[in-house]
């Protein structure tokens, strides 16, 4: 299944895709699920019976959210996939992980906002897992059945910003820069293969990642669970898995994002995320 979170009419609300158009839940069920992460606390309750609803509104009717746009916790995870070539014997022992803030996210369609006091935004095209299941200290033979479905991520980083010092905070939490979406598709419905599931992000139609979730340094499973052993993972939580190397800060010459940029990530078996970029008024 697929949820998204919306507002219409500027009216902010969540709901349920179907191939037949999108079902307006939180209209129907605002009394005791407000949104799509409580929705998820309580287990999908009814999922079944609420995909059988007649459609309430259409994408184009829409301004689509980010997939959880109030979570308690966003973990990132910085870079994290092997390239071609790669000893994976030395990898490191441990992930590094930073925290983005709820109020730096956009969902899909909006403006990406390259902000006044940087030229340097930059893309990175990741897969979003979501939490259904709260949990500490989870084994990770257990993670799985904590992961209430997945996403998309663009973490929109300012380079020079998220240089200042060894801490990231800074360039990854400006305001209109992380792009979560276009929605979630439920864990059940998206089963992660041997062989990965593949990323890649295009700019202006041109392709600049390409990966595959199997080449992971640290995956899902051990990332569930060693995040689990210093802080308890809520439903609806987010843990952005880390990307490649492709950015643009990566290539030579480097190439940062203008405005009028298209950036383009897409996730095999979740759909293709799509944020214009836009100069911060």
């Amino acid at each position: 299944m697929r949820y998204v979170s919306f507002t219409k009419a500027g009216i902010a609300s969540w709901g349920l895709l179907t191939t037949e158009g999108g079902i307006d839940l939180g209209r129907r069920l605002a009394d005791r699920f407000p949104d799509l992460r409580a929705y998820i606390a309580a287990g999908f309750p009814d999922c079944d019976a609420h995909g059988t609803l007649p459609c309430d509104f259409t994408l184009d009717e829409v301004d689509l959210a980010p997939v959880i746009p109030n979570p308690s916790k966003i973990v990132m995870a910085a870079l994290n996939y092997f390239e071609e070539g790669d000893d994976r014997e030395s990898a490191p022992a441990y992930p590094v992980l930073f925290l983005r803030l709820p109020s730096s996210q956009i969902g899909h369609r909006a403006p990406m906002i390259s902000p006044r006091v940087s030229d340097r935004l930059d893309f990175e095209g990741e897969l979003a897992v979501i939490i259904g299941k709260s949990g500490r200290h989870i084994t990770r033979e257990e993670a799985q059945s904590h992961v209430a479905g997945y996403a998309i991520y663009n973490d929109g980083s300012v380079r020079d910003w998220q240089r200042h010092s060894h801490q990231f905070t800074p360039g990854k939490n400006f305001i209109g820069t992380g792009a979560f979406g276009p929605w979630m598709v439920t864990s059940d419905a998206l089963t992660l293969p041997p062989r990965g599931l593949s990323l890649v992000t295009r700019v202006n139609g041109i392709e600049k990642q390409r990966t595959d979730t199997s080449r992971m340094i640290f995956d899902i499973p051990y990332q569930i669970s060693y995040i689990s052993q210093f802080t308890t993972l809520e439903p609806g939580d987010v843990i952005v898995t880390g990307t490649c190397s492709g950015f643009g800060s990566t290539r030579k010459p480097q190439e940062f994002l203008r405005a009028g940029d298209v950036v383009e990530i897409e996730i095999e078996g979740i759909g293709t995320l799509s944020n214009t970029v836009h100069d911060e008024e």
